[in-house]
């Protein structure tokens, strides 16, 4: 049986399972590459207004992070007047770290050694949008909208 046949044959909890723990590989796929980082947990690269720029999720991305919001006992996000991610704490500490979005694991962030060079991360990039597109996706979506869909469907 081919994997088109295999996913035919899966419910659709089940394949939405199977995409989920897709998207967890491409992270564990990530850690392994041989890519100089230091992330020191500075949060500078969540504060969305200050640095102007917004992680984009696909929607299994989100998916996974919402995931982790509930297991935290959450069902919302909380507002965020600072222009923060809603996804710190009242310290400002990361409340799903090990599972935070692609975006925020090649982030930015001068101080954990800067971008990743697109080039280095192609392949894991293609696999998130195909995960996107067997969810039924339509492409990335801005950090704050993608994470409150996914925990207001996510079953």
């Amino acid at each position: 049986m081919d994997t088109a046949e295999a996913t035919v044959k899966r419910s659709g909890s089940e394949e939405k399972d199977a995409v989920l723990d897709e998207v967890s590989a491409v992270y564990r796929t990530l850690e392994q590459r041989p890519v100089e980082r230091d992330c020191v947990r500075r949060t500078e690269c969540c504060r969305f207004k200050l640095t102007g720029m917004v992680p984009y999720l696909t929607r299994g991305e989100a998916m996974v992070a919402a995931k982790a919001v509930r297991r935290m006992g959450r069902t919302t996000l909380p507002a965020r007047e600072d222009g923060a991610c809603p996804l710190l704490d009242a310290k400002g500490k990361c409340l799903i770290y090990d599972g935070r979005p692609f975006g925020c694991r090649t982030h930015f962030c001068g101080a954990a050694g800067g971008p990743y060079a697109r080039s280095e991360v192609l392949d894991l990039i293609r696999r998130l949008e195909e995960a996107d597109q067997r969810l039924g996706g339509d492409g990335p979506r801005p950090l704050p909208g993608a994470v409150a869909w996914a925990l207001r469907n996510l079953r």
